[in-house]
């Protein structure tokens, strides 16, 4: 139930922009097409190259590049739970478009093409092998490379979108770039682990962090240092590492920071226009997680968390 203009706040992404000088887009779901305002990552008539709500995102990525001269050699895209798998549907269809991508909370491309999949794919995530992963990249698109650099990022506590799914999105991309699925280096970021993919040219092709005890959300440093941004809330949440920040430094946007100084940037009222923002197919989520009962409550309504559990994906309608 986030609006786009509610998740660039709350990530910072307005925030790094301004600071370091790049332009962003953030496309919004319609609430005709999914009554939640998410992306429908599982739904195969919008997950494929030239149709549907991916074709929408890149036929805005286009007008933007075009509006404002974008170098077109440097155009990203990210998102958080649904908009983290939409993300890796534009990634995988569109690979020729976007250099590189963020995927936050999401699941791998093709883990789902019904709602059925996607049920199992966030709560169970059947495994594939490496190769099965890449290969439904591969035919996604008549692209032969070059592939874009992935950073991946989860929360190790996250029950709407369990943990998992980071492991078979590092698989699917390995194998995509043709790197082994064991990491070239493991090191430690703002105290959590960091784990990187080189190529034999030295050259870091894709990242995976873990926050350990995260639940579902996208990670947040919030302050006014260069490295922080943000503005903590539902799914997004301070763990003292700023996502927004490390994705755009992965990505090479963030190298120095502007001289001109920063305004103080505040919530738009819900009446606001949405802006313009991340070249990303955002999440939208609705506020609500679902918590274990404490000792003593009453037992826990299964059938209530599946439920909750689906609206919160958009794969049912609120009732």
């Amino acid at each position: 139930m986030q609006t786009a203009a509610g998740y660039d706040h709350g990530a910072g992404w307005s925030t790094l922009a301004e600071r370091y000088g790049f332009a962003l887009l953030l496309p919004e779901q319609q609430r005709a097409n999914n009554p939640n305002g998410c992306f429908n990552w599982f739904q195969t008539g919008d997950i494929e190259r030239g149709s549907g709500e991916a074709l929408s995102i890149r036929q805005m990525v286009d007008k933007m590049a075009t509006d404002h001269g974008i170098d077109p050699d440097r155009v990203f895209v990210t998102g958080l739970s649904a908009g983290g798998a939409m993300a890796s549907v534009m990634l995988a269809t569109y690979p020729d478009v976007f250099a590189g991508g963020a995927i936050i909370a999401g699941l791998p491309y093709g883990a789902a093409t019904n709602v059925q999949q996607a049920f199992e794919s966030m709560f169970q995530c059947p495994t594939r092998s490496a190769r099965a992963w890449g290969d439904l990249v591969r035919g996604a698109s008549s692209h032969h490379g070059p592939w874009p650099r992935v950073s991946v990022w989860h929360g190790g506590a996250d029950t709407t979108v369990i943990p998992s799914n980071a492991r078979e999105i590092v698989k699917q991309w390995a194998d995509v770039h043709g790197l082994p699925t064991t990491a070239t280096l493991e090191d430690i970021v703002d105290g959590y682990p960091r784990q990187v993919w080189r190529s034999a040219t030295g050259e870091d092709l894709i990242e995976s962090y873990t926050i350990p005890a995260m639940a579902h959300g996208t990670p947040l440093a919030v302050g006014q240092a260069n490295d922080q941004c943000g503005a903590a809330g539902a799914f997004l949440l301070d763990v003292g590492i700023s996502s927004s920040y490390h994705i755009a430094k992965f990505w090479g946007l963030a190298s120095r920071p502007r001289a001109a100084p920063l305004r103080e940037r505040k919530p738009r009222p819900a009446s606001a226009p949405r802006p313009a923002a991340v070249m990303a197919a955002r999440a939208k989520e609705k506020p609500e997680l679902v918590r274990p009962s404490p000792t003593g409550a009453s037992p826990v309504d299964i059938g209530a968390v599946i439920a909750n559990a689906l609206k919160a994906a958009g794969l049912m309608k609120a009732t």
